[in-house]
């Protein structure tokens, strides 16, 4: 299935985390957080001005990135799970 964000959202898919810590201790899965570093599978065109004029997005798919812990809304797509957020909700790219 296709999807394709409108105005100035973002389709980001979560990157997964490490299981183990440092000093090599198993992490279950009750007791993992979710990681907030994602990357960007569909970007919309960008929200309109107060002028009706169209903002460019700045992130664009394929970017790494890093956003707020309780950001935007999970959805499932072909059994993965994404998040549909605002642009407003990405906190950095990762370069």
């Amino acid at each position: 299935m296709k999807l394709k964000p409108l105005n100035d959202r973002v389709l980001v898919k979560r990157l997964e985390v490490e299981e183990m810590t440092a000093g090599g201790i198993i992490i279950p899965d009750s007791a993992k957080e979710k990681p907030m570093k994602g990357e960007v599978v569909a970007a919309g065109e960008g929200k309109l001005d107060e002028n009706g004029k169209r903002v460019a997005m700045t992130v664009k798919a394929g970017d790494t990135v890093l956003f707020a812990k309780y950001a935007g809304t999970e959805i499932k797509i072909d059994g993965v799970e994404h998040l549909v957020m605002r642009e407003d909700d990405i906190l950095a790219v990762v370069e």
